[in-house]
């Protein structure tokens, strides 16, 4: 699988063709946990900062997951 930093770059270059296990490596490089899963939707905890994210489980995911993600790691 690729790195953190080369799925950061196919976030921002294809935002349309990102999986959610490319998705759950970025989150994880950056302190979140799968907190819980209910039915598609999968949350994500930061325990450092206390942010929760949730993502469904499609695949491609939706552009604006991939947006979220990038904003909240700060890319």
């Amino acid at each position: 699988m690729p790195s953190v930093e080369k799925i950061i770059e196919k976030m921002h270059e294809q935002p349309n063709g990102v999986r959610p296990a490319e998705a759950e490596k970025v989150l994880g490089a950056y302190g979140y946990v799968p907190e819980r899963q209910k039915g598609s939707h999968k949350h994500y905890l930061n325990h450092e900062t206390g942010d929760l994210i949730t993502i469904k489980q499609e695949t491609p995911l939706k552009k604006a997951y991939v947006i979220d993600i990038l904003n909240r790691i700060g890319k």
